[in-house]
């Protein structure tokens, strides 16, 4: 099972910004070779992709509603990646998680418990 830790997530205010980190230590799988996605599920609903990042940060791709005001990013010498959410808004309410994986391909990765991001006038 892999292992993951995350931190940064937290009550905001809409309109204001918050930085997710987390750090992966993959039980079979070394960290700097596979794309990562970051998922979030909001109260309620399915689980979604947000942002994902390959494994070389060459490319990235967004869901459209985060699209502008999110950025992902990653450090492979720290096994860390990034989620700076940016303009927050109350739909962006979710339990965060990232994932081995591209996109819905991540879904079925393990992902650990995640960091509540709660947006709230």
């Amino acid at each position: 099972e892999d292992q993951l830790r995350y931190s940064g997530g937290g009550l905001v205010q809409p309109g204001e910004s918050l930085k997710l980190s987390c750090i992966i230590t993959g039980s079979d799988w070394t960290f700097e070779y596979h794309t990562i996605t970051w998922l979030r599920q909001p109260p309620g609903k399915r689980i979604e992709w947000v942002a994902r990042i390959d494994n070389d940060s060459s490319e990235t791709n967004y869901r459209d509603s985060v699209k502008g005001r999110f950025t992902v990013s990653r450090d492979n010498a720290r096994k860390t990646v990034y989620l700076e959410l940016n303009n927050l808004k109350p739909d962006d309410t979710g339990r965060y998680y990232c994932a081995r994986g591209r996109e819905e391909a991540s879904y079925t990765s393990d992902r650990g418990q995640g960091t509540q991001v709660t947006v709230a006038a």
